[in-house]
């Protein structure tokens, strides 16, 4: 069983991803992992593409069961094997980006107000990801949208299971369940 999550930042693919690989004895792995360098400061520099697809390529053919979670719709046609199952996470966007904000203050605490270098990060953060769901065309953001991600799901010509809504984990693994 090779399984893909995906969907904006903050719409539970991570915590999905592992509670999904706990019910199923299987392991997960988390784009995150494999997009950014361990560094100092979280999240800032991004791994060569080469290199990044190299070692999640590896990390998955090691195994013959697993769980990626994250968006990887630009990573190259040739990094995944067949999926078996793909799962698209969307949440309205208010709730996201509530749970988004409480995340980066549980992980950097009061810094991303009173670090000014943190504070910059934390609302380009916000601001990015606040753009998920704004059309492009309208907006001409460039980044990771739903319109992205709703025409790569159109591109794989296969059924994908759509989860859309402010559902608990319990009742998202259930409609998975259902599906496998």
């Amino acid at each position: 069983m090779k399984i893909h999550l995906f969907g904006a930042s903050a719409s539970g693919v991570t915590t999905l991803g592992h509670a999904l690989a706990k019910k199923l004895h299987i392991p997960y792995f988390d784009s995150d992992q494999y997009f950014w360098l361990p560094s100092e400061v979280p999240f800032a520099l991004k791994r060569n593409p080469e290199e990044r697809n190299q070692l999640i390529r590896t990390a998955l053919t090691t195994h013959e069961h697993w769980i990626f979670g994250g968006s990887s719709v630009s990573w190259g046609d040739d990094v995944f094997p067949e999926f078996d199952l793909i799962v698209f996470l969307w949440i309205p966007p208010e709730i996201r980006l509530k749970r988004l904000k409480e995340r980066e203050l549980e992980r950097y605490g009061t810094a991303i107000y009173d670090d000014p270098d943190r504070n910059i990060r934390y609302r380009e953060f916000i601001e990015w990801a606040a753009q998920y769901d704004i059309d492009p065309n309208e907006s001409g953001f460039t980044g990771r949208s739903l319109k992205v991600h709703e025409d790569w799901i159109k591109s794989l010509n296969r059924e994908v299971l759509e989860i859309r809504g402010d559902f608990s984990v319990e009742e998202r693994l259930e409609r998975i369940m259902k599906y496998l």
